[in-house]
């Protein structure tokens, strides 16, 4: 099924439902708070390209006038409503992607930026601040916003040795539990603002804009890729086309609401992820790197390596979404240039 961003919007909009939204006056408006990131200016890109209007929330607006057309960018502080709270009143749609990141956008983040207590307190305020100031700003709102899609990950469900986990699974109890249990919970009374409201737990988002499969690919470029630790850990993913095709297919239907995984079918471990890697570059698979390394290395974020879970998106497919890469063999070589 091809990614139609349009006709999400058609269902989003008011009148019939073939309505065309009209590219002069007529742009649908959407707001998203934590936008500048990568998973948001690439969601911010499919909207602009349909010519619907987008507000992204950041802390630290472009300075650049060369911003596309259509797009505006709005200073806050993640914290409270001040200076933006009144722009939901137009809003259709907003797409809560607040938060520090928690491993890193680049190999310096990854191997630098550790978890001390004053980070790992960071990383979980910047969530519940900002998702209690966006619950703040639509019940302050006299027309609210239809439809609210609330970010989480796969991590909600902890370190899982065995066993697949669907939406029905519960919470771990780490840290990457704890902080997406309140995370989610941060805009859980929008429910009953009346507006709809989806959480979707995603996996480790496979791209070529960005994300950690560069990351991931680096070591067998240089020819000395290998399992990490037991490499039997499990690795939740998802290809960034399915997951912009699941927010849409979620979006535009009005039964869907309540907790979603958005990740693909067929999970794996970490030295199937290598494997597939070492396939698709056709490079060696041998070096492997110890668990005691990775812990020096990597401090307390070492779990994001060492540990894992294999998540399934048993709601997706039950409502008969289809992923169009499913599994790692279709997804890489796509991916990395070889398809």
């Amino acid at each position: 099924m091809p990614f139609n961003l349009t006709r999400f919007f058609r269902r989003l909009a008011p009148g019939p439902a073939n309505r065309r939204p009209r590219h002069h006056g007529g742009r649908l408006r959407v707001l998203l708070p934590g936008g500048s990131g990568f998973l948001g200016r690439a969601l911010a890109k499919s909207l602009l390209n349909e010519g619907h209007e987008v507000i992204i929330l950041t802390r630290r607006p472009p300075r650049s006038k060369a911003s596309p057309s259509w797009v505006q960018y709005q200073k806050w502080d993640g914290e409270t409503t001040e200076g933006w709270g009144h722009l939901v009143e137009g809003i259709d749609a907003i797409v809560n992607l607040t938060g520090q990141t928690i491993g890193g956008t680049n190999l310096k983040e990854v191997l630098l930026q550790r978890w001390t207590p004053s980070r790992k307190r960071e990383i979980l305020e910047s969530r519940v601040h900002a998702g209690g100031a966006i619950v703040e700003a639509i019940r302050d709102s006299d027309r609210k916003p239809r439809v609210l899609l609330q970010m989480s990950a796969s991590g909600y469900y902890g370190h899982r040795p065995a066993g697949e986990q669907t939406e029905a699974s519960p919470p771990g109890d780490d840290f990457l539990s704890r902080v997406c249990v309140a995370w989610e919970a941060a805009t859980k009374p929008a429910a009953g603002l009346g507006v709809r409201r989806i959480v979707a737990r995603t996996g480790i988002v496979l791209s070529r804009q960005g994300g950690l499969l560069p990351i991931f690919a680096l070591p067998f470029r240089m020819f000395v890729g290998g399992p990490l630790g037991s490499g039997r850990q499990g690795l939740t993913w998802v290809h960034l086309e399915d997951l912009l095709r699941a927010m849409q297919f979620l979006l535009g239907s009005s039964s869907a609401s309540g907790v979603y995984n958005i990740t693909a079918p067929k999970p794996a471990s970490n030295a199937e992820m290598g494997r597939a890697i070492a396939r698709t570059l056709r490079r060696p698979y041998w070096l492997p790197v110890p668990e005691f390394a990775l812990r020096l290395a990597l401090g307390g974020k070492a779990m994001l390596v060492l540990e894992g879970q294999r998540v399934v998106p048993r709601r997706l497919l039950e409502e008969g979404f289809t992923f169009l890469y499913p599994d790692l063999d279709q997804a890489l070589p796509h991916l990395m240039g070889n398809s």
